[in-house]
């Protein structure tokens, strides 16, 4: 994965790791938007938050967002009205309107200059309506200003697209990098363990009355218990110069529908999503190549990069209290593919819930709900994924040979007697790690996109050496 534009443009402050025992009376765990928006609302109300990241700030998934900042979120609003009823479906859509609205009075207030821009957010379909005509009568139900139509600036003929108006994007490290000064925030500080409130990383401990896990995925297996009711996806984005120019953001309903965004003179082309450790066969990069050059040929390509999204079974993210028997922790996760606007509907919900204050829309995004109709289903494809993971280590065979594995290729294969990951860079060194993921045990699967090991089961990913990329998982892979 190379640097996303995000990066290349910005350069963040540095932060000491937690050398000592501190207290506070919010432990924020994750330096993220949803964490660091979340500590700066908790900050304004008058509480010591501090913010604990394993690595750098903004270094997770927050660097990889694509960055738009919408209520409209896929075809989502006539499930929810079908699926939870009229109410809470009112509740989500009144929560993400009031997170746009809520970026814009922030960055306003305090004159960050993060290219926020105003912006139309369409769904298109080059095969169908229907499912377009049924969401926009479900969001004009709920009071959102969606439109139908056949007109876009896409460059090739769409069926049929739904408009949402008075939505955003905007440089998501500029507008992080400006609510940084006023936060205590310790870096390079990964979280081990925890008892009650106390928190304990390897050079320093957090006494805290509150807890929260912004952390992208919960590495808390139990209670919780998220690891069984979520997945990871991942999907790639390209930005590109000299690829015409846009006003509107816009995403494909189409099994391989893309995403469009503009910022500045670049454009941002986003498809090939897949659930983490189901790439084998590689190529996504190379798909987006090939359109970028068949719909704009004078197009430059400036940087490619891959995000990784926590899915949840109903398709809500879970912000809330983190378990029934964990008072004063909470959690927010599962953003979908929408974390800019789920960070923000977080730290407000969060801040207003460990001040005792009550939020009219909790009730939906509420981590204890279960709605057998909603979620069964996905209950048990989720199961079956990791039971599958979980075979495949110990019976699986090795898939190739060693002395077959071609150059610049990585391969599960049969290394002294045992099976292991082998990747061979372009001089031909050999890496040798264990394929079996230190979480819960599930067999690893190599991206040739990425050259990294992903776990099928629950998202965790390794590069080629081993080390950690994405949790739930906290160590590296054993490596030789």
């Amino acid at each position: 994965m190379t640097d996303s534009l995000w990066v290349k443009t910005t350069e963040l402050p540095s932060y000491p790791p937690l050398r000592e025992e501190i207290r506070a009376d919010v432990a924020v765990i994750g330096g993220g938007m949803a964490g660091i928006l979340t500590a700066t609302f908790l900050a304004k109300a008058g509480l010591h938050p501090v913010v604990l990241e394993a690595e750098q700030v903004g270094s997770g998934q927050t660097k990889n967002t694509t960055a738009k900042i919408t209520s409209q979120h896929g075809l989502l609003y006539a499930h929810l009205i079908e699926q939870f009823g009229e109410d809470l479906a009112q509740q989500y859509a009144h929560a993400n309107q009031q997170a746009v609205s809520q970026y814009r009075t922030l960055i306003a207030e305090q004159d960050i200059d993060c290219a926020f821009t105003l912006s139309p957010a369409y769904l298109y379909s080059t095969l169908a309506e229907e499912p377009l005509v049924q969401e926009a009568q479900a969001a004009r139900r709920l009071g959102i200003d969606a439109s139908f139509t056949r007109h876009t600036e896409l460059p090739f003929s769409v069926r049929a697209a739904l408009r949402f108006d008075g939505q955003g994007h905007f440089h998501p490290l500029h507008f992080l990098k400006a609510l940084l000064s006023s936060l205590e925030i310790y870096e390079h500080t990964p979280v081990l363990s925890i008892d009650q409130n106390q928190l304990v990383t390897p050079h320093g401990i957090v006494n805290a009355e509150a807890v929260v896990f912004a952390c992208h995925y919960p590495f808390i297996n139990s209670p919780g218990y998220y690891f069984i009711r979520m997945h990871q996806e991942r999907s790639y984005v390209l930005a590109l110069e000299n690829a015409g120019n846009m006003e509107g953001m816009y995403l494909g309903i189409d099994e391989s529908g893309l995403s469009f965004r503009p910022y500045g003179t670049y454009l941002l082309l986003g498809g090939g999503s897949h659930r983490s450790g189901e790439n084998t066969a590689g190529g996504r990069y190379e798909r987006l190549r090939r359109l970028a050059q068949q719909y704009w040929p004078k197009s430059r390509e400036v940087a490619a990069w891959s995000a990784q999204d926590c899915m949840t079974l109903d398709g809500i993210p879970y912000i809330g209290p983190f378990s029934s028997s964990t008072p004063n922790w909470y959690v927010a996760t599962g953003f979908q593919k929408w974390g800019m606007t789920s960070s923000m509907v977080a730290a407000q919900l969060l801040t207003d819930q460990i001040l005792g204050r009550k939020n009219p829309d909790a009730a939906v995004f509420s981590p204890q709900r279960f709605k057998p109709s909603a979620s069964a289903k996905m209950l048990i494809e989720e199961t079956a994924h990791a039971t599958t993971g979980l075979t495949k280590t110990f019976f699986d065979p090795p898939r190739t040979e060693l002395e077959t594995l071609p150059i610049g290729h990585g391969g599960i294969v049969e290394y002294n007697g045992q099976k292991a990951g082998i990747y061979k860079d372009e001089k031909g060194e050999i890496f040798v790690v264990s394929v079996k993921c230190p979480h819960l045990g599930c067999q690893l699967e190599w991206n040739p996109d990425e050259k990294s090991w992903d776990c099928p089961c629950h998202g965790s990913r390794f590069d080629y050496k081993g080390n950690l990329l994405d949790n739930p998982a906290q160590t590296d892979l054993p490596h030789r």
